[in-house]
């Protein structure tokens, strides 16, 4: 078992997605009662880990551990929901509905049905299904399944429509209308990045 120092910006799903461990794991082993709250400076147990790990992402060819949701998870259902609708929206190719293709794959894994353009989703997510997390892009591209929203693009269309998408959990690659398969250097150009993960 390693332990680890919780550093400014780090999440407990976060840290969970690059150990391979679950929120639910972290927080039982170290004695967690708000998933929500870890502090900067303090230590964290880590199950099933040696001490060489130095919180970078396992280096194996396996892809990034799927959580099935819960604070700071993502879903796998949803993460393949958005794939499907970006392969028959517009395959790797923009077709600008953006919103179009996040609001299919809500509901063909949800059932519900999500409005509003890719700067409005994130206002419209019922938040007793979705919850706003805080983590890097980055990070967040690692985790299957959350919504990412932003509020303006470097494009005509997405300095006024802003743009969403879904995270593959591949640490590169976002769905919507389209298969985006450099989402963080997409996210350069764009601002107001909020991120939202199902419950």
């Amino acid at each position: 078992m390693a332990n680890y120092q919780i550093r400014r910006g780090d999440t407990l799903s976060g840290i969970a997605a690059r150990y391979g461990t679950s929120v639910a794991a972290l927080a039982q082993l170290n004695g967690i009662r708000n998933v929500n709250l870890i502090y900067a400076g303090a230590s964290l147990r880590l199950p099933g880990h040696s001490g060489r790990d130095t919180f970078q992402p396992p280096r194996t060819n396996r892809p990034a551990p799927v959580s099935s949701g819960g604070a700071g998870g993502g879903s796998s259902r949803l993460a393949a929901a958005g794939r499907a609708a970006a392969l028959s929206m517009g395959g790797y190719n923009s077709q600008g509905l953006c919103a179009t293709g996040v609001s299919r794959a809500i509901q063909n894994t949800y059932g519900i049905k999500v409005w509003g353009n890719g700067n409005q989703i994130d206002n419209n997510l019922p938040r007793n299904r979705f919850k706003e997390v805080h983590m890097s892009l980055a990070e967040a591209l690692r985790t299957p399944g959350l919504i990412l929203t932003w509020e303006r693009t470097s494009t005509r269309l997405g300095s006024i429509y802003g743009h969403t998408a879904i995270t593959a959990g591949d640490g590169h690659t976002s769905y919507s209308d389209f298969i985006e398969n450099n989402t963080l250097a997409g996210g350069a150009s764009r601002s107001g990045l909020r991120i939202f993960a199902p419950i």
